[in-house]
């Protein structure tokens, strides 16, 4: 049975140049919001792995989680609507020397990015995803979200939802994703070792993280999690078995896994294309070596 990774990850050596750490900027989310726990858990595993705020990038688009890279001492991008991944995809190949971490929530990636994170998971970009997942649209006050479970009053369906949610890890495993994790932020320890891995892996890495709203989500509580999740790397789940990561994926109800489902290796998206084998396009030349021919066709 293979090895789960949401074990610790050893500390690398210490570097002299300074690491990710907290910005000046303070998070501006609701007392006991669950998204406290996924920047501490994002800036624990970045200290952990040591690597330089200068190599860091973390991507986010609209949302209250997106708020995120204001908050970290690395690069940031905070993009548009469900265009996380997109612009994480854009940055990886322009500099693929630099860690990027795209971060958001269930409306922004599950919604109207949901096209863009079947097609990165897909192609297998080296980069690590996290998503804050509160089952609830936070910064609109209350609406449901493609996660929301059946039955759920909220602002947008006064008489439940109807509609059935979105199951992000048995899509990412569906789409082809070679590291699925799901973590809960009230177990930051836990959290931080899953997202350091996924960091560390070589692929697609995605972490769903609950991470429960206090102001607009009453069903889906601290309580409610602590009450049902039960860690994969005590169950004796093998997480190079794609069968039983789908199996357990399907699992909600009195017992919600979290950990490790799958992992894999497979070439990344880096590895395939040729373009991409001189280098980084931000050190490749500009400009064609010879236009030369490409004028000819046209005068």
């Amino acid at each position: 049975m293979a090895d789960s990774s949401a074990r610790a990850v050893p500390s690398s050596p210490p570097t002299a140049l300074p690491v990710v750490g907290k910005s000046e900027t303070k998070p501006t989310w609701c007392p006991g919001c669950g998204d406290f726990g996924v920047v501490a858990a994002i800036e624990m595993a970045l200290k952990r792995l040591a690597i330089p705020s200068h190599d860091v990038v973390l991507v986010s688009g609209i949302g209250c989680s997106s708020n995120l890279p204001h908050f970290l001492s690395s690069y940031g991008f905070h993009g548009v609507h469900g265009r996380v991944l997109p612009v994480a995809e854009g940055i990886r190949w322009g500099n693929h020397g630099l860690t990027v971490i795209g971060t958001g929530g269930d409306g922004d990636g599950f919604g109207i990015g949901v096209g863009h994170f079947v097609h990165t998971m897909r192609r297998n970009v080296d980069l690590t995803y996290v998503t804050m997942d509160n089952q609830i649209y936070g910064l609109t006050t209350g609406q449901a979200s493609p996660t929301s479970t059946m039955g759920h009053l909220t602002k947008s369906t006064p008489t439940g939802v109807i509609e059935t949610p979105i199951d992000p890890v048995a899509l990412a495993l569906a789409s082809g994703a070679t590291y699925v994790a799901r973590g809960f932020s009230g177990d930051v320890k836990h959290l931080v070792d899953l997202i350091a891995n996924g960091i560390r892996h070589k692929g697609f890495a995605f972490d769903d993280v609950f991470s429960p709203c206090v102001t607009y989500n009453k069903i889906n509580t601290f309580d409610f999690f602590r009450q049902r999740v039960y860690k994969l790397e005590s169950s004796g789940h093998d997480p190079s078995d794609i069968v039983q990561a789908w199996q357990r994926s399907l699992e909600w109800g009195e017992k919600i896994p979290i950990g490790l489902f799958y992992r894999t290796e497979r070439p990344t998206y880096e590895e395939l294309e040729e373009v991409l084998h001189a280098g980084p396009l931000a050190l490749q030349p500009t400009g064609l070596r010879d236009p030369g021919p490409v004028l000819d066709e046209f005068v």
